[in-house]
């Protein structure tokens, strides 16, 4: 299992205003699905950041996402270790298949891969 890349996710009430400030930054909106946008650098595409208001589908924002090239296998070991599964392993109208799992300083991270 590889890992792609790793994003903050930041729960925000204030998207456009978070996008505006990153912009001086020189970072650019690549997604924005309403509740949750992602931003990222033009120069480096997997500099990324991620501001959310809310999950469309899980109980909880979390706070880092993962992608990795096959997360049904990153499941299984995350399953096999005893971690605490916070959102079940499912595929995402929006194209991606994920799960969210706890770890060992409470924080949420988001697992995934694109279909």
């Amino acid at each position: 299992m590889s890992i792609r890349r790793v994003m903050p996710d930041i729960r925000s009430e204030a998207m456009e205003e978070s996008r505006d400030f990153f912009g001086l930054l020189g970072f650019e909106e690549v997604m924005n699905h309403g509740w949750v946008m992602t931003l990222a650098s033009p120069s480096n595409p997997t500099a990324q950041v991620t501001f959310m208001s809310h999950d469309k589908t899980a109980p909880v924002v979390p706070d880092l996402s993962v992608e990795v090239d096959d997360v049904d296998a990153a499941y299984a070991v995350m399953r096999e270790s005893g971690a605490e599964i916070v959102h079940p392993l499912q595929d995402e109208e929006w194209g991606v298949r994920r799960f969210f799992v706890r770890d060992p300083n409470g924080r949420v991270v988001n697992v995934l891969s694109h279909r």
